[in-house]
């Protein structure tokens, strides 16, 4: 006799309770899929190995194909790793006001693309705009959805199938394969590489001009340092140079800041404001990195310019979506009522001192004394992360477990609910108090405590 008849029907098992019950969650569709993949899953294991499952291994079995089939991949995670702008967790998280802009605009109609005064079709490039100019000193704004699009766009828009001049010293590549001679390309302008890998004088940029370029193109290294025998013209230098030609410059900030981190005992990070003052006609920068707001493209500069962008079929394909444009609105606000310090995320984070972290990661050790788990704090640094500011770290103190298995450690800590990401230093599990909400300390509490009798 084939073993395989000894399954039961999916109608039987359809009709049984225990199935009912996840029918009345699931649904019957799915629930019926479940079903029909784990009985196939047992026909293949009899054949194969001979295995005849009981009943309740069967229905065991539908259920969790139920539950790892609808839970999201996407999923809140606690950031104890110190690094402020962790681009693999989402980079920069939003304020509350930024969320609560998104709530009111996703769960009901906006005027996205419509001019109210007008009572007709508006559009929605025009967000955000006004903060933008009034922060920055901008002519005008425009925003898509991340930087690497800013960038495509207006190079697709100003000088495509032309040529546009940029320093070898800044044809960079930043994570995910992301390189600037690659959007050039995509984009249909033609490189016109001058200076060397580590030199560029004026002289380069001023010979480049006898090949008849139409842009200018700065590229901010955000995530690593040229030091040694290095030479380069300075910002005002280029624009001064590009203007008496004719020729607007186009500088690609990558993160971009509004706010001074040398303020904050950081090396000093070129700011939207400054690089506009030092005669840029357009700066794109990203919304989620050091501004502490959405993934999105900001692009501010020369009116003449935006408009042209505006204006090209690309900005379509490449337009930010009403949750960023509200986040991003929102985030901006901050920034205007001169509270991005004390309401922007990353910023409340940077900011914090080493004395308040200190106290967090003693009171971290208090609690878990008291669960019979031993820690000590420590010195150490975070980093500001995000390919913004290279080299460039923060004093912090950690707390630090000595444990049997560091790297098993760190993977029980992942599998937690919620995951919790920290790192390994001096053969210790560290966790930085600099990157964890106040809010989130007893469930990172409870994913340490989880550890002992396993891996502690």
């Amino acid at each position: 006799m084939d073993a395989r008849r000894l399954l039961p029907s999916v109608e039987k098992i359809l009709q049984m309770n225990q199935i009912q019950s996840l029918v009345a969650v699931y649904g019957r569709n799915l629930t019926l899929s479940a079903t029909r993949q784990v009985l196939e899953d047992a026909r293949t294991a009899i054949s194969q190995r001979g295995l005849i499952p009981r009943e309740e291994q069967i229905l065991r079995a539908i259920e969790e194909h139920l539950i790892a089939l609808t839970t999201p991949s996407l999923i809140p995670v606690i950031n104890a790793s110190g690094v402020i702008l962790h681009t693999n967790l989402g980079r920069a998280p939003l304020s509350q006001e930024a969320m609560q802009a998104a709530r009111q605009v996703a769960c009901r109609y906006s005027n996205l693309e419509y001019d109210l005064e007008k009572g007709k079709r508006g559009s929605r490039l025009f967000h955000a705009e006004k903060y933008l100019c009034h922060l920055t000193g901008a002519e005008a704004a425009l925003v898509v959805n991340n930087n690497a699009a800013a960038v495509l766009l207006a190079l697709a828009a100003l000088a495509s199938r032309r040529r546009v001049v940029i320093a070898r010293s800044q044809l960079v590549e930043i994570g995910g394969g992301f390189r600037i001679p690659d959007v050039m390309r995509q984009s249909g302008a033609k490189l016109l590489e001058i200076g060397t890998t580590n030199r560029v004088n004026l002289e380069d940029y001023r010979s480049s001009m006898e090949q008849n370029p139409v842009l200018f193109l700065v590229a901010h290294r955000s995530n690593f340092k040229l030091i040694g025998f290095t030479a380069e013209p300075s910002l005002p230098e280029i624009a001064n140079l590009a203007h008496q030609a004719g020729i607007p410059l186009l500088v690609d900030l990558g993160s971009g800041t509004l706010i001074d981190t040398a303020r904050f005992g950081l090396a000093h990070e070129p700011m939207v404001q400054e690089v506009l003052q030092d005669g840029a006609d357009l700066v794109c920068f990203s919304g989620d990195k050091l501004l502490g707001g959405p993934q999105a493209g900001i692009i501010v500069g020369k009116k003449l310019f935006i408009e042209k962008l505006r204006r090209h079929p690309l900005a379509r394909a490449v337009r930010a979506d009403k949750i960023a444009l509200a986040t991003l609105s929102a985030t901006l606000l901050h920034y205007m009522k001169e509270e991005a310090i004390q309401k922007v995320p990353i910023w409340q984070m940077i900011a914090q001192s080493a004395e308040d972290i200190r106290r967090r990661a003693n009171d971290w050790k208090a609690k878990l004394a008291q669960q019979g788990i031993s820690s000590e704090v420590m010195e150490g640094m975070s980093t500001v992360g995000g390919g913004s500011l290279p080299e460039e770290s923060l004093s912090t103190y950690l707390l630090a477990i000595q444990a049997k298995q560091a790297e098993t450690s760190l993977k029980r800590l992942r599998q937690n609910s919620p995951p919790v990401i920290a790192r390994i230093e001096q053969d210790k599990v560290v966790f930085d108090p600099r990157t964890v909400f106040v809010e989130e300390e007893n469930e990172l509490i409870a994913a340490i405590k989880a550890l002992k009798g396993q891996v502690l």
